[in-house]
């Protein structure tokens, strides 16, 4: 328990950083400047297709002759832009979402590491190819387990269970994972992923929760389209936010908890070559302790 609070407030402090306040800005800059380049290359023959099937539709020509008698005004050329900007608008996020993920995290992950774990030795258990392909995945299992566990979701208490239990499991494995690639061994891996899968997933679960608020400021944008244009920079800027708290909150925790068991191994390691009880021995733990002090700074 203390390393999980250890790591949430460390985590918290650390999303007040300059460095990770402009990292979670990067997609509004990323969306604006895609939307600048696919408006200046396909703006206007959007504008038209859109406005064509529009107005090929038998069923809505009535309803549009008529909104057009009321405002005496071409409907359809007056909707045409907007529809363009409510179906590219998604489109555009999650572009500028994934692209910023792929290198948020592991940027994230190295900063805590340069500021809190400079002493770490990094023994590249993963890959970034070997990253990317457990990730994808561990994605394809989540999204098999949410489409089979709908019907379930008509049972009122498992809606608010079942799919935070499915994403929070998604982001444990991936996140952990990714925290802990550049400095444990695979061995390390799957011994700190044994010993605190129940912390570990405890915070993908909570993580997951935060990522539903901005889903609630998303559709509000949708709801209300004068103020879209607020709503949806906003929620962009939220998750990504929630993003780089979940990359921190396990960056701390996982380092940490390797630290301790690298600590944990020398003292055993020494312990085991000089007796038990023996002066190496001691030594080599009060050193480690001494490692242990100072990863507790900021």
């Amino acid at each position: 328990m203390r390393l999980l609070l250890d790591s949430f407030w460390r985590a918290v402090a650390y999303c007040m950083l300059p460095r990770v306040i402009v990292l979670s800005l990067l997609p509004l800059g990323l969306m604006v400047l895609l939307a600048s380049v696919l408006g200046y290359f396909y703006w206007d023959a959007a504008v038209v297709w859109t406005r064509g099937a529009l107005d090929a539709w038998p069923l809505l020509a009535s309803f549009w002759a008529w909104i057009g008698r009321l405002f005496s005004s071409d409907v359809t050329a007056l909707l045409a832009p907007l529809v363009v900007v409510f179906a590219a608008t998604p489109l555009v996020v999650v572009l500028s979402l994934l692209i910023v993920a792929g290198f948020m995290a592991p940027a994230l992950t190295k900063l805590v590491a340069e500021r809190r774990f400079p002493s770490l030795e990094q023994k590249k258990g993963a890959s970034f190819i070997g990253s990317v392909a457990r990730s994808l995945g561990v994605t394809i299992l989540a999204m098999i387990a949410l489409v089979v566990s709908m019907p379930l979701w008509l049972i009122p208490p498992l809606v608010l269970i079942l799919p935070p239990l499915i994403w929070g499991w998604l982001t444990y494995r991936v996140m952990s994972f990714d925290a802990l690639a550049e400095h444990a061994s695979p061995e390390e891996r799957a011994a700190l992923l044994r010993a605190h899968r129940l912390p570990l997933l405890l915070i993908g679960v909570l993580c997951g929760y935060l990522g539903a608020a901005p889903s609630i400021v998303w559709a509000s944008g949708l709801l209300f389209a004068a103020a879209f244009f607020v709503l949806v920079p906003i929620a962009i800027w939220i998750y990504t936010l929630v993003f780089a708290f979940s990359a921190l909150w396990f960056a701390h925790y996982c380092l940490d908890a390797l630290g301790q068991l690298r600590a944990q191994r020398a003292v055993a390691e020494a312990s085991a070559a000089s007796g038990a009880g023996g002066t190496a021995a001691i030594e080599v733990l009060e050193a480690n302790k001494a490692a242990l002090s100072q990863w507790g700074s900021p």
